[in-house]
């Protein structure tokens, strides 16, 4: 089927969608995406044919008038028919379940008028047998009873039978979906909002697999907000709806095809009008995914993994800026790069912040002043223990972690180096064994063991973060019981806490850390009132003495 899509904003001529058979809406709250798929119901008129479990499960007003061949107008046109029976029904839902089992009695009817007749006729398939088939493959351990004249619903080895009322929601959207798309008029655009309402991800792909197959000659239209279901409709063309002029009554919007090489990381970020922030980590579990969008709420945060993910990523997204005209950034741990790695990761809008990774951002002396302060402890008696306590563990693991040092720097020039073209083995071997005198590991070793003396004798604290890497540093620290917290886990838990809230203690932690990144000029700290009483002792804070455990 060919599709004419809504009035565009640009004044150009709406585009046609040529023998679509999958079309997916998208785009940001706000943006028109409803408004435009009623413009295209209009457009398709007596071929449209829309549906909603959303809407289906639930009363609605029915003041207005229904799209002809829709479950309200074959409830509508069967009531009609029948004057000796007038069924009440409320929900879109019930009706559908009206028109199968009229169905179903006229067929039985029709079927035993021509046996009686004594002609022989298939017993017939009807659409209430072919919903309740599909949908016991969808949910392979549930059955469907047929018992006086209603259907019943069992679990596996039917202990218990319970009727149509008592299904899950999802359940019911499943069996709605299916006998719905059945009743679409031949050759229909069949138009469905939020797709993925009450429906499970794990059965959300093969249910609409199942449908469209059952109704190949139809045209599929998806409003949804699930990126990975839009991305799995094999023959998709997706819409991004980008903005409505109410006044016009037409929209900003970019048709994409697979052709443009487009994977779920962008469409999911095309719902968003904010820039856009890569990250290193996964949504979940990563400290990364928790920190960032409360330091950064101006972004829409997006975990990638690997930071080979969110350097690549960036580059890409930003490659195709003139199409979704979304501005991105990523962000880093520094690790062990050099000046001139983090210079160059800079320069191509990727944030890498002056220390060595995340869990050191924990460890900034902002931070840990203004969590003190949150929970009133003395900052100037709790950070000069941390500072010093740092400081010991990274002069005991001085040498250890030059050699880490080395042993990147080492691995990134020699990858460098021996990606050139050689003209034989023998040039490759030259060339490598020239790499020990040219690359002169020893010497970097040395270099880098007195930079970091030069650290340690100097106690230069912030440094000292921006070249140690050591997971367990919050741990040995001691920031944790310092501060009034139990743990590691605690602590961090608590720094999160303090920026969920709206305290100057939060925007001090705020702008500390961005400060690491080179976001913002330094700026004085929150100012401390002494005295406070501390939170657990009772006791004034500027009275904690010596005896915290160090």
């Amino acid at each position: 089927m060919d599709i004419r899509l809504p009035k565009r904003m640009d004044g150009h001529q709406p585009e046609v969608l040529i023998e679509s058979k999958q079309i997916t809406i998208i785009g940001a709250n706000g943006a028109g995406k409803s408004r435009f798929c009623s413009a295209l119901v209009d457009e398709l008129g007596d071929k449209a044919y829309r549906i909603s479990a959303l809407k289906a499960l639930f009363p609605s007003p029915t003041s207005t008038k229904p799209l002809p061949g829709s479950i309200d107008d074959l409830f509508n046109r069967m009531n009609a028919a029948n004057p000796h029976v007038k069924n009440m029904a409320e929900t879109e839902f019930d009706k559908l379940f009206y028109v199968m089992l009229g169905d179903e009695v006229r067929e039985l009817m029709n079927f035993k008028a021509h046996r009686l007749m004594g002609e022989r006729m298939e017993f017939p398939k009807t659409k209430l047998d072919i919903t309740v088939k599909k949908w016991q493959e969808v949910f392979p351990k549930n059955k469907v009873l047929r018992e006086n004249g209603k259907l019943m619903f069992a679990t596996e080895g039917y202990q218990d039978k319970y009727p149509l009322l008592r299904l899950s929601d999802g359940e019911k959207s499943v069996l709605y979906y299916i006998g719905a798309v059945l009743y679409a008029m031949p050759n229909a655009a069949i138009l469905v909002d939020d797709p993925e309402t009450f429906i499970h991800s794990s059965i959300m792909r093969t249910l609409w697999n199942v449908l469209e197959q059952l109704r190949p000659d139809c045209t599929f239209i998806y409003n949804t907000h699930d990126v990975g279901f839009a991305t799995s409709r094999i023959d998709n063309q997706c819409v991004w709806v980008k903005e409505f002029d109410p006044e016009s009554i037409a929209w900003d919007y970019e048709v994409m095809t697979s052709s443009r090489d487009l994977d779920t990381a962008l469409l999911d970020l095309l719902g968003s009008r904010k820039p856009v922030l890569f990250i290193e980590g996964d949504d979940k579990h990563s400290i990364d995914s928790k920190l960032y969008p409360l330091i950064f709420p101006e972004y829409t945060i997006k975990p990638l993994g690997s930071c080979n993910k969110v350097i690549e990523t960036v580059r890409s997204f930003n490659d195709l800026q003139n199409f979704h005209q979304l501005d991105s950034r990523g962000i880093v741990d520094r690790d062990r790069r050099s000046e001139e790695e983090v210079e160059y990761l800079r320069k191509k809008n990727i944030l890498v912040p002056n220390v060595a990774e995340i869990e050191n951002l924990f460890m900034l002396e902002g931070v840990i002043r203004a969590v003190a302060r949150q929970k009133r402890r003395n900052e100037n008696i709790v950070f000069p223990k941390v500072k010093k306590r740092i400081i010991e563990q990274f002069t005991h693991d001085l040498k250890q972690q030059a050699l880490q040092h080395v042993r990147h720097r080492v691995k990134h020039d020699v990858e460098l180096r021996i990606d050139m073209k050689f003209r034989n083995i023998s040039a490759l071997e030259e060339h490598m064994v020239e790499l020990v005198s040219e690359i002169n590991p020893r010497g970097m070793y040395d270099q880098l063991c007195r930079e970091f003396h030069y650290y340690e004798d100097n106690n230069d604290y912030a440094s000292i973060l921006r070249v140690y890497n050591e997971k367990h540093m919050i741990a040995e620290s001691n920031v944790a019981v310092l501060c009034g917290y139990k743990n590691k886990d605690d602590y961090v838990r608590g720094v999160l806490n303090i920026l969920k809230g709206g305290s100057e203690n939060a925007e001090a932690i705020r702008q500390a850390i961005k400060e690491c990144f080179g976001l913002t000029e330094a700026e004085p700290t929150v100012p401390q009132e002494m005295p406070e009483q501390n939170d657990e002792t009772n006791q004034p804070a500027d009275q904690q003495t010596d005896n915290t455990e160090n």
